[in-house]
Order: structure tokens, then sequence, then C-alpha cells
């Protein structure tokens, strides 16, 4: 495949806390995407890309630190045609970095596909997915049906970073095919004629 056909994928990281455990399970999951052959994979984690907290007031400027800051993730979320999401969920939602993160951009989720891998305790994440699920649709993102998740994350994978249940590895290969039919669908969709926004 071109890399002009491959698809760009982000996949963003939403956990910023102490002791993370959302790089292990964004680990696992590059090693999916690797090897499909299929995308050309962008890690944005919020660690190394803090956005800013405060919004400027509407039509105002934004603070030349702000904007350094936007243009490191901005621009990447703009590139792509499909989108992951790996969250933890935080009393029953998902982090707030997150929510951040979405709500600095707008059109760069406009008629984009975006999948959804969660973890946690008894709930494996799944009430900040649909939570996610809720706030995505308002930016006119589409999100894909299937999703993984991982209870009690930190006994469901080795020390090598490897899922211990391989139902986990045949979920994220159907998540991964259908996230890939929906971002050649709306890719093509957007080339045809630019997004209703």
């Amino acid at each position: 495949m071109s890399t002009e056909q491959h698809l760009k994928i982000a996949v963003i990281v939403g956990s910023t806390r102490d002791g993370r455990f959302g790089p292990v399970v964004a680990d696992w999951l590059l090693g999916h995407l690797d090897a499909r052959g299929d995308a050309a994979v962008d890690l944005v984690d919020l660690v190394e890309t803090p956005l800013p907290t405060a919004f400027p007031s509407f039509g105002g400027e934004l603070p030349p630190g702000d904007a350094d800051l936007l243009a490191a993730v901005s621009p990447r979320l703009e590139a792509a045609d499909a989108f992951v999401i790996v969250t933890p969920e935080y009393n029953h939602s998902f982090p707030a970095p997150l929510k951040n993160a979405i709500d600095w951009h707008n059109r760069q989720w406009h008629g984009k596909p975006v999948a959804f891998v969660s973890y946690g305790g008894l709930s494996g994440g799944l009430r900040a997915v649909e939570q996610l699920r809720v706030v995505l649709a308002e930016l006119n993102a589409a999100t894909i049906r299937n999703t993984v998740s991982f209870h009690g994350a930190a006994q469901c994978f080795d020390a090598d970073g490897k899922a211990l249940d391989p139902a986990a590895d045949a979920a994220a290969k159907t998540m991964l095919d259908q996230l890939a039919w929906w971002a050649h669908a709306l890719r093509d969709a957007r080339q045809a004629r630019p997004f209703a926004a």
C-alpha cells in the first residue's frame, strides 16, 4: 500500500496522572496498528503535549505560550483521518485533560471516525466511553460501535505488555477493521465534497 493510501490515525492517550497505566495500553494498541500495515500512526500523549486550560474570551487572542502549545497538537489532529482514544474512567467519566484536548478543537473532529480503548476497574472504563460518544457527536465525529475494554486492567497484561486474554487481541482487530472502513469511507467523502459544517 502506498503512503498516500495509508490512513493517518492519531492515538490519543487521555490520562496524565502520575503512575498512569495508559502507556501500557497504548503500547499494546500500537503493536496492533503497526502489524496492520495500512496506517501511519501518530501518538498524541497529553503528558508530552499539554494544552492550555484557560480559554480566551470569544474572539480573544491566545497568549503566545498557549498558541505554541496548541501548535504542537492541532495540526496533528487536523491531519488525522481517524482517531483512537485510550482512556481510563475517573468517577464514571473520562479525565479532565482529555476533555480539555477535545474542547480546544472543533473542525479537526468533523466527519472523522473515533474508536475507543478503555481501561479501569470493574467497569473497564466503559462509562467513560459512553460519555465520550455524546461529546464527540456534538463535534460531528462518528464513533465506532465496537470497543476494547480492560476490566481490572493491571491484571490484564504480562510483564512484556502483552494482553493475557486472546479475546482482547481479537477485539482489537475487529475494532480497527471497523475504524479503517469508516476512515476510508469518510476520507473519500471529505475529498469529494467539504464537510457541511
